[in-house]
């Protein structure tokens, strides 16, 4: 039995993050339904690489197989989420708003919303914690410590639901890492790109000032 309880994670993404936390769930008895905006065949690899916990499909096979689905893609590309399999559902968004890559988006760049908070109104019956969007990549594999470990890395969360926000952070000790609770989806920027809490490894006690420091 998996510490959350879940059996399943699907990925819509399967990218840098995607398949690190790929990885981190198959070590951890997961089962996981990996997708990708360019069909199953091209995720053949991974899948080999991840054994036989592993399967490829398409982003509204994932999204329905997973009991939590991670959202992991560039941001631009949002709105393809599909949101009826996934009501109901925890969906892990590790998404970042690069405008370089995704373009001007105007609620981002207005500040009138931030970028797990569009997700979440593109997927109104889901229940959505931002989290592992402040971290690289290979970090994932190569810094998680067990619960208790001496200045073990933290990372921010935030969502709107109490219990998603539970399972989440659940799901990341179980990877190796402490959570700091950043508050609701409107607050979530305090962890986006160009703050102080992005890209920085930090303890828990760490991580709670970075955030407090972030200005909008």
């Amino acid at each position: 039995m998996t510490a959350t309880g879940l059996t399943t994670i699907g990925f819509i993404g399967a990218g840098h993050i995607g398949s690190q936390l790929a990885r981190l769930a198959v070590a951890h008895g997961y089962s996981v339904v990996l997708s990708n905006s360019r069909g199953p065949e091209t995720l053949a690899e991974l899948v080999e690489e991840l054994g036989p916990q592993a399967s490829a499909a398409t982003s509204q096979q994932a999204a329905t197989a997973g009991d939590l689905v991670v959202v992991t893609m560039p941001f631009k590309n949002y709105l393809d989420v599909p949101a009826a399999p996934l009501a109901g559902k925890v969906v892990l968004d590790t998404n970042n708003y690069y405008w370089e890559r995704d373009g001007r988006i105007t609620p981002l760049e207005e500040k009138t919303s931030t970028v797990s908070g569009l997700l979440q109104a593109h997927l109104p019956g889901a229940k959505v914690v931002k989290a592992v969007n402040n971290i690289m990549a290979a970090e994932l594999t190569a810094d998680g410590t067990p619960a208790g470990t001496p200045n073990r890395r933290a990372l921010p969360i935030a969502s709107d639901d109490a219990d998603a926000k539970s399972t989440v952070a659940a799901l990341l000790d179980e990877f190796g890492f402490d959570t700091v609770d950043a508050g609701p989806l409107s607050e979530s920027w305090r962890f986006d790109r160009d703050t102080p809490a992005y890209v920085t490894r930090m303890t828990a006690s760490e991580a709670r000032e970075k955030l407090a420091e972030a200005v909008r």
